[in-house]
């Protein structure tokens, strides 16, 4: 009789202990690779290990063999590995993945770590402005009508509009927040004020979108260290917990996309809320990718803060302020006004583990008892809403 196996099946508890930026914004004399490098530097340093903990590494985006390549950079030899890319979701993602590995014992700690020069390449001729995903597979049947990628999310936006009477001043309302929020982060690229009639007032972009209704382009890298309960002990840092996850993959092609209403993060955010055993309710601030205001908007909705097509409404009135929100809302100017150098998911991981951390100076949010925030969420969209990942943390 073979031998019957009696390892443990429980599920150990995985926080995040260091979390990073590298420098981030207008970065000329720097590689790619460099960012990574900095931004691995500085979460370990961070969470106070040494990157001979490390044995999980989490990377996309870079080099011909990733995250072959960057592991190498930072000399690292990962026995767990993780190249998943769904764009801007992709940390999210990843976070998932690699929580799920720690918890079941195939990692005790896992980088995921990003970097890009996107401004400064185009800056110095490297690439265009307009990045072409190119015309094979399902893309073929789509390119020749032209749609750029900021186009396909204007389609989008024009949907909801029609559909649920959502205005374009409404729209507004979102960047002119953000940009608030912003301003209370001296890191961010953008913290003049602005007002809906200046968002309104800008150049055409895409129809609906102005210029200001449109992410930032920026260099900038980003770096979190996750790891079992085990080494929370030995971190220099509080930790912070990864209560659920949830991952959704929509569709590829606008034609098979069922709904331009609904992001995939009605999915990805009913799955994180189940698993960790929480409401919309309950959420103290979110994170959420918005490379344009509409994406705010629709992922506010599909995470249940409000009902479907009352978004618009939900957004007025200031709520989305880190200063008197009702539900602060990329607390530090997110990918509209703070940084966006390509997929910005892992800059909104680590944005709330400093808030809940309560390290996030003067844009920090407070409860009502002074208390830094108890629960947070991060929500990343990629492609042109093809994918969502959303990730709940708590202290």
């Amino acid at each position: 009789m073979s031998a019957v196996s009696h390892v443990s099946t429980r599920r150990r508890r995985v926080a995040a202990v260091g979390v990073s930026l590298s420098d981030c914004g207008r970065v000329a004399d720097a590689t790619p690779y460099a960012l990574h490098a900095q931004a691995a530097r500085r979460a370990l340093a961070d969470a106070g290990l040494g990157r001979e903990v490390v044995d999980g590494f989490a990377s996309a985006g870079l080099g011909t063999l990733a995250p072959a390549e960057v592991a190498e950079y930072l000399g690292l030899r990962p026995t767990w590995v993780d190249s998943t890319s769904v764009g801007g979701s992709t940390w999210e993602v990843m976070a998932a993945h690699a929580a799920d590995a720690i918890a079941c014992g195939h990692a005790e700690a896992v980088l995921l770590v990003y970097g890009s020069t996107a401004r400064a390449d185009i800056r110095a001729g490297r690439r265009t402005g307009d990045l072409s995903f190119g015309a094979r597979g399902p893309l073929q049947f789509e390119v020749p009508y032209g749609h750029t990628l900021i186009a396909k999310y204007a389609m989008a936006a024009r949907r909801h509009m029609i559909e649920h009477g959502t205005t374009i001043e409404q729209l507004a309302e979102v960047a002119v927040q953000t940009r608030a929020n912003a301003a209370l982060n001296p890191d961010a690229m953008f913290r003049e004020p602005v007002t809906v009639d200046d968002v309104l007032s800008g150049p055409m972009i895409a129809d609906p979108f102005t210029k200001l209704h449109c992410c930032v382009r920026s260099d900038g890298g980003a770096a979190v260290l996750l790891a079992a309960e085990e080494y929370v002990r030995d971190c220099r840092t509080a930790p912070v917990w990864v209560l659920g996850t949830g991952e959704h993959v929509s569709h590829a092609s606008l034609s098979q996309w069922p709904d331009f209403t609904v992001s995939p993060a009605a999915v990805s955010g009913r799955l994180a809320f189940e698993r960790a055993g929480v409401g919309p309710a309950e959420i103290d601030f979110a994170e959420i990718y918005d490379a344009f205001t509409y994406m705010t908007l629709v992922t506010l909705e599909d995470l249940g803060f409000c009902a479907k097509g009352e978004g618009g409404a939900f957004v007025e009135k200031g709520r989305l302020l880190v200063a008197g929100g009702a539900l602060p809302v990329n607390t530090d100017g997110g990918g509209l006004s703070a940084q966006h150098p390509g997929m910005r998911g892992l800059f909104l991981l680590v944005e709330a583990v400093r808030q809940l951390r309560g390290e996030a100076g003067a844009r920090q949010i407070r409860t009502t008892d002074g208390h830094p925030p108890r629960l947070g969420l991060a929500s990343g969209t990629g492609g042109w809403f093809c994918s969502s990942g959303t990730v709940i943390l708590g202290r």
